[in-house]
């Protein structure tokens, strides 16, 4: 019996053993488990803040260049990015945030004639140094080339019309095409004065009258994915057309001649960043050469009413063409021509208090590569326009601005030539209509005035191009034509986490 009694016992005490081995490795298993999920909220909790704090320095560097940029011209911005002194460029820029950690702000500032900034931020809090996130973002100053059609009047674009980019104009847009990108208007309603419109007074500041036609303003405004398929919105911030002068004077000075308000004695003047011709003659023929030249030659007298030269002054003048540059001329400008592997704007304005300078087009104006290689922006102070003995099929490729003027093709079929003097042609006299094939416009076209191609005259008949093309080039989104004008803020363009 007392055999059988310590035997018991010693079963029961090895039962014991191994229950309390259970209960130990339960009880590890979880206090590890616990520990873990607390260890991983933590790390959570401090991934989150690290993040937190890096965002703050994006944050802080969108001010930053608020205050440091806004209301510059192009030449102050340019050398704020090279003085050395933006915070982030040589070497990183840290600080504090709300004592709860720091970040670290390594810029990469634009290449030439772009207006990107790229920003990294890594981000740590104090009591986990060692756990950090890293955001980096694209900061964009929005250009005047990233537009398919700027306006500052209204402007409507007619039945079959399909543009890919975005539209935005100062005053009223009618649109009855097919839109696939944004169309903005400054205004929240107007008066379309064309004679179908849809409601006469009442219109939305963007709105449509095909296929079927928008109610008037102030009803609400329907969806109308059929014509907008990215959307309208109105009212939104005006382009300032007359502050794009700024942009001019600016130009002129870094073509090579400093005196903003006068012409310049040279005939002309080569400069780091571009050439300045003064106002010799009655303008400037520019023709660009796919070898990296262009030719020019004084202009002695043309057509004031087609716009086509009559004679020269002198013999061809070769240059090289100043890439990512600009050549300024204060006078009038015929241009035609290629370039290959070239950025070059050409400015046609007289800043000495005369006469708007005008950029005309007679023959095509092309690129050799259409992958952001090529880029040629045409500003004139005056128009942009197409003379009367354009090409049949003619192509443009460019960014068009006409600061004060229009982007566009005058009204030829209404003025007849003979023994009846200057007039207007008959209805029943076709020889005198003006008619051309297609135009095609490969880049951005930014107007005061409404633009236009094509015109009907009050006959069964129209004058100008029965085909027009507008092809926005997305190249000018991000790479504008040197000094072209652009808004003075950055506005974040793209996110990521790294």
């Amino acid at each position: 019996m007392k055999y059988y009694s310590k035997n018991k016992k010693g079963s029961m005490l090895a039962y014991a053993l191994i229950v309390i081995s259970i209960v130990s490795i339960l009880l590890t298993s979880s206090m590890k488990i616990v520990v873990s999920h607390m260890k991983y909220g933590l790390t959570r909790a401090s991934q989150e803040e690290s993040l937190q704090i890096a965002e703050a320095g994006i944050y802080f560097y969108r001010w930053y260049l608020a205050h440091k940029v806004e209301g510059l011209t192009k030449k102050q911005v340019r050398v704020f990015w090279s003085s050395g002194n933006a915070y982030g460029v040589d070497s990183a820029y840290e600080d504090d945030f709300n004592g709860v950690g720091k970040y670290s702000i390594t810029v990469t500032p634009p290449e030439a004639n772009s207006t990107i900034v790229v920003v990294k931020s890594v981000g740590w809090s104090y009591k986990y140094p060692n756990i950090k996130r890293t955001v980096q973002v694209r900061f964009r100053q929005p250009s005047w080339s990233e537009f398919s059609v700027l306006c500052d009047s209204n402007i409507r674009f007619g039945a079959g019309t399909e543009v890919n980019g975005p539209i935005h104009s100062n005053g009223g847009i009618r649109f009855d095409g097919l839109a696939h990108n944004i169309i903005s208007s400054s205004v929240q309603s107007y008066n379309d004065t064309d004679s179908d419109a849809c409601n006469g007074n009442n219109e939305f500041g963007v709105h449509t009258c095909l296929p079927t036609a928008d109610p008037a303003y102030p009803n609400p405004v329907p969806s109308r994915p059929d014509v907008f398929e990215a959307g309208r919105t109105f009212p939104t911030v005006e382009k300032d057309f007359d502050g794009v002068l700024a942009d001019i004077a600016d130009m002129k000075n870094e073509a090579g001649c400093s005196n903003v308000g006068s012409y310049c004695s040279s005939d002309h003047i080569v400069a780091t960043n571009g050439i300045y011709f003064n106002n010799s003659g009655v303008g400037r023929h520019i023709q660009l050469q796919a070898d990296g030249n262009f030719r020019i030659r004084t202009i002695q007298s043309y057509n004031t009413i087609f716009n086509n030269i009559v004679n020269y002054s002198g013999s061809w003048q070769t240059f090289a063409i100043p890439d990512g540059g600009i050549i300024f001329v204060e006078d009038n400008v015929w241009v035609e021509g290629k370039i290959n592997n070239k950025s070059v704007t050409i400015v046609s304005a007289d800043l000495s208090g005369g006469s708007d300078r005008n950029i005309f087009l007679q023959n095509d104006l092309e690129y050799t590569n259409y992958d952001g290689s090529d880029i040629i922006g045409l500003i004139a102070q005056g128009d942009v326009e197409v003379i009367k003995d354009s090409e049949n099929d003619l192509r443009i490729d460019a960014a068009l601005l006409a600061q004060n003027g229009r982007v566009g093709r005058e009204y030829y079929s209404l003025v007849s030539w003979g023994w009846f003097g200057w007039g207007t042609c008959p209805c029943n006299w076709s020889w005198c209509e003006d008619h051309k094939d297609t135009i095609t416009v490969y880049g951005s076209i930014a107007t005061k005035k409404r633009y236009g191609f094509a015109w009907g005259d009050g006959c069964p008949r129209s004058t100008g191009y029965t085909n027009r093309i507008l092809i926005y080039d997305n190249n000018l989104l991000y790479y504008p034509p040197p000094y072209f004008p652009t808004g003075t803020n950055y506005a974040i363009d793209l996110w990521n986490e790294l």
